[in-house]
């Protein structure tokens, strides 16, 4: 892993929606609470997904451009290191599936 720094941005209307930013770049994802909303995936993106203490999380990216995939599972390891989840599996499958 590389020394990047990634930033948080905070929606102040929803608790449930952050966007992870690339502090020296173009990257962005955006994070959403699967148990809350709605989440229909975008075929152009990239999504990933992780559970934290029951809820389920999808990390989809916005305007990917064929940036790095391993700097994206960075930047979510980033995330589960801040909300206090350092051990989250990030998953390529939305895990609802085998709770349905």
């Amino acid at each position: 892993m590389n020394d990047s720094v990634f930033l948080l941005v905070k929606d102040p209307k929803d608790s449930c929606r952050d966007v992870i930013r690339e502090r020296d770049g173009n990257m962005r994802i955006s994070v959403y609470c699967l148990n809350k909303e709605a989440f229909d995936a975008k075929p152009e993106e990239l999504q990933f997904y992780g559970e934290n203490k029951g809820t389920f999380l999808g990390f989809e990216t916005s305007g990917y451009d064929g940036e790095d995939p391993l700097l994206i599972i960075e930047a979510i390891r980033w995330y589960a290191d801040y909300i206090g989840n350092p051990r989250m599996e990030i998953l390529v499958e939305d895990p609802r599936i085998n709770f349905k």
